[in-house]
């Protein structure tokens, strides 16, 4: 009785009989888990994308593109990861900018 309790109240929420039916609910506790097990995994890559999006928008007007910004950040030696250079792109564009003057 304590198991199906646990059960049942870690499917509230869930629709139709996956919230009431202890064959259901198991089966969408189980693929619930694995969901957020594979999801905090693709939150980097979701992050990782999202950077590079920021740092592409920022570097077009400077008549560059995202590619190649990175290629010469790389080759100038200027260690600042993309996550950092995003953040510049979107909240200080003044020192963003200067980072893009200097690998030119």
């Amino acid at each position: 009785m304590k198991h199906r309790k646990k059960i049942l109240k870690a499917t509230k929420g869930y629709r139709h009989g996956r919230k009431n039916l202890i064959k259901l609910a198991k089966v969408a506790i189980l693929k619930a888990g694995n969901y957020a097990y594979n999801d905090r995994k693709k939150k980097k890559s979701n992050f990782r994308m999202l950077w590079q999006i920021k740092i592409n928008a920022a570097v077009r007007p400077f008549g560059l593109s995202y590619s190649k910004f990175i290629d010469k950040i790389n080759k100038s030696k200027i260690a600042i990861d993309r996550k950092i250079l995003a953040d510049l792109a979107e909240n200080n564009p003044a020192v963003f900018a200067k980072i893009v003057e200097k690998i030119k």
